[in-house]
Formats: structure tokens, sequence, C-alpha cells
């Protein structure tokens, strides 16, 4: 399951560092940024993609779209563009449901 439940708290992070906690290839993420207005990470002096908290937050959205609701890369982008803050909100909760879910099975083993 995706890696996002952590904490995120760094400033930066790297294509690699992203990839890793979306659990894809850096390639998918790389084409993800062609294929969707709202990612656009900052390169370093060496060219180098840097992705910010809020890169991280809209990568969130597509994945949630794409891997997780089965959606294709047009309807993903519709249904960002018609509706971001239901859908915000939507990845939210379903990323706290996570949590809990986690929290109940961590809890249950321990019993």
């Amino acid at each position: 399951m995706l890696n996002t439940r952590k904490r995120i708290e760094k400033l930066y992070y790297s294509i690699g560092e992203v990839a890793e906690i979306f659990e894809v290839n850096a390639s998918l993420i790389r084409f993800w940024e062609k294929e969707f207005d709202i990612l656009k990470p900052r390169k370093n002096m060496k060219g180098n993609r840097i992705y910010t908290k809020e890169d991280l937050d809209n990568l969130r959205l597509i994945y949630h779209l794409v891997k997780e609701r089965g959606y294709t890369l047009q309807g993903a982008r519709d249904k960002i563009r018609q509706n971001r803050d239901d859908l915000t909100r939507s990845v939210e909760i379903s990323d706290t449901l996570y949590r809990l879910k986690e929290f109940l099975l961590e809890l249950k083993k321990d019993l």
C-alpha cells in the first residue's frame, strides 16, 4: 500500500524519493508530469527535479484516481478540474480510514 501514510516532513524530495513514497517507477512520475498540468516540479541547478509537499499532494490525487480508483488519464484530468476540493477531502478520508484500519489490525495482533 502507498507509503504517503508516513508524515511528510522534508521541504524537497528527489524523484527517487517520490517514486519510493508512491511505490512506482520514476518513469511513471515523469510521465504523469507530461499528462497533468498540476504537476510542475522545480529543477535544481543540475537539472534534477525537486518536489515540494504541494507536488506530493497533487501526485496523491493522481495516484488515488489512476491507481486506486481505476480512472483513465483523461478521466482523472477531468475529475481534478471539476471537483478538486471534494476529491482532496475524499483522499484525506481514504487515508484516515487506512490508518485506522492499520491501527486496529495492530491492536488485534497485540491482543
